[in-house]
């Protein structure tokens, strides 16, 4: 994410009935709720604390927001505007900056393109893989691969 953001955190709290009313920063009126929310040092009605693009309500969706260019907006419409786009390095087409991705060194790659690029499997959490001469490998097409260079792999 580029320098010039600012990631903010969200709080809700409880009003306490017997304090004083504090103004929201979005409709400047008191804030009479059973909660409110307190982001950028300022305080929210839950309704008023929303996403600049898609409207959505930013203490339901997740507790930080992002402001750029004076907008304020959740996690995937700030990646939307102002996010870094990629290109797959198994099928070489765009990812768009709010996809999950996987990552392997400088590589970037679709969750669906991450397999290995001989036999095509999948992997599961806490398979093994390794990237050699830029491809993702299985295990066992690695192994196979240092067997026909003329060595094995050490076995621990």
């Amino acid at each position: 994410l580029p320098l010039s953001y600012c990631v903010s955190g969200i709080q809700m709290l409880s009003v306490q009935p017997d304090t004083k009313p504090k103004g929201c920063a979005g409709c400047n009126r008191k804030i009479k709720d059973r909660y409110l929310l307190k982001a950028l040092d300022k305080y929210w009605h839950e309704d008023c604390l929303k996403c600049a693009c898609c409207d959505c309500r930013l203490g339901e969706v997740g507790s930080t927001l992002y402001t750029k260019a004076n907008l304020i907006l959740c996690r995937r419409d700030y990646l939307r505007l102002f996010g870094v786009t990629g290109n797959c390095a198994a099928c070489s087409k765009l990812i768009p900056a709010f996809e999950m991705v996987m990552r392997a060194k400088d590589n970037v790659y679709h969750l669906d393109c991450f397999a290995c690029q001989l036999c095509n499997q999948r992997f599961c959490v806490g398979d093994k893989f390794f990237l050699k001469n830029n491809m993702i490998l299985c295990q066992t097409d690695y192994e196979e691969g240092l067997m026909k260079e003329g060595y094995a792999p050490q076995v621990r």
